[in-house]
C-alpha cells in the first residue's frame, strides 16, 4: 500500500491480509482502541509538543530571515543535494513527504521567484523535472546559516552528545530503519551543496 494511502492499524476500515497457498482472505482487524498507558501518553504528548514548537520556529525563523516557508527550504534543499540539482517532480514529492499537487503549487512559486525551473523531461512526455536555479541555490545558500543555528539552538544546543545518539536511534526506528544519514531523506540541516 502507498505510504500516501496507509490507515492506522486498528482503525474501523482496517482489515488483515492472510495469505494461503492459492487464496486471499480478509480478516477484520478489531476496532477496540489501544489506548495509551500513563508512561506512553507522557511520552507523546512530550514529542508531539516539541516536534510541533521546533517546527513552528523554524518555519518562522525562515519566513521572517529569508521569505520562505520551510517547506520551500526543504524542497531548494533536496534539489541542491540532487545530481545536477534537478529532480523528477514525482521524486521530489517522495523525498520532500509532499502530495504531488502541494509540491506543484510550492514549485509554482519558487519558480515566479526564479529559484526553481520546472520542464518535461526529455525521455518522459508525461513527466516533468525541477532544477534548482543560481538564484534560487544562492537563496538557499543565504537562508542555511539562520536555518541551521535555529536547529541548533532549538534542538541540539539542548541535548547531550549521548542523548543525541538516542534521539537518531528513536528517530531511525520511528522513520523505518536505518540511520537517517544513511538514508535518502535530505538533510536540511547541511550547508547547501554547490554544482
Amino acid at each position: 500500500m502507498p505510504a500516501e494511502a496507509e490507515e492506522c492499524p486498528g482503525s474501523v476500515s482496517a482489515a488483515a491480509i492472510v495469505e494461503s497457498s492459492t487464496n486471499v482472505i480478509l480478516v477484520p482487524v478489531s476496532t477496540e482502541p489501544r489506548w495509551l498507558d500513563d508512561r506512553q501518553q507522557q511520552a507523546w504528548r512530550a514529542f508531539y509538543g516539541a516536534s510541533s514548537h521546533l517546527l513552528d520556529q523554524l518555519d518562522r525563523q525562515l519566513q521572517r530571515d529569508a521569505d520562505m516557508p520551510h517547506a520551500y527550504y526543504e524542497i531548494l534543499v533536496t534539489l541542491s543535494e540532487s545530481p545536477g540539482r534537478e529532480l523528477r517532480m514525482s521524486e521530489l514529492a517522495e523525498l520532500t513527504r509532499s502530495s504531488r499537487s502541494r509540491l506543484s503549487h510550492a514549485v509554482a512559486k519558487l519558480d515566479e521567484r526564479g529559484w526553481v525551473c520546472r520542464r518535461d523531461h526529455p525521455g518522459d512526455r508525461r513527466g516533468q523535472l525541477a532544477q534548482l536555479t543560481d538564484a534560487g541555490f544562492e537563496a538557499l545558500r543565504q537562508a542555511a546559516p539562520g536555518h541551521v543555528e535555529c536547529v541548533r539552538s532549538g534542538l541540539f544546543d539542548r541535548l547531550t552528545d549521548d542523548q543525541v545518539d538516542q534521539l537518531n536511534v528513536i528517530m531511525s526506528a520511528l522513520a523505518g530503519g536505518g540511520t537517517l544519514d544513511q538514508r535518502s531523506s535530505n538533510g536540511n540541516d547541511r550547508e547547501p551543496r554547490g554544482k
